[in-house]
């Protein structure tokens, strides 16, 4: 395992729900690239609620649970490896955004 100590970047992909890659859902086609490209890992949040460029809410409502919620991928990996990555993820989406920022990894054995 390598020593993951330091400076990296964290990476965070911001999509909907009902976004789809090759018929699958983007999340999940996402983590799979991920994991293929060798992150040390990589997770998917799920909001309760949000917004996006075109101002439509979107909700958790107890009688609606097919709501095109909004979805985080967040991953910690080199700036390099992230970098690498990009083209693809850039080819995989069709909206969204993505944000990237500087972090510093503490890891407890």
């Amino acid at each position: 395992m390598r020593n993951f100590v330091g400076e990296n970047l964290l990476i965070r992909i911001f999509i909907a729900e009902g976004d789809r890659f090759e018929h699958r859902p983007l999340y999940e086609a996402l983590v799979e690239m991920l994991r293929e490209e060798g992150f040390a890992g990589a997770t998917v949040l799920r909001g309760v609620s949000g917004f996006g460029a075109h101002s439509v809410y979107h909700s958790q409502k107890l009688l609606d649970l097919s709501a095109d919620l909004p979805m985080i991928i967040e991953a910690v990996e080199s700036e390099e490896k992230i970098n690498a990555v990009m083209p693809q993820i850039d080819a995989m989406m069709s909206g969204g955004m993505v944000t990237m920022e500087k972090v510093r990894v503490i890891r407890y054995r």
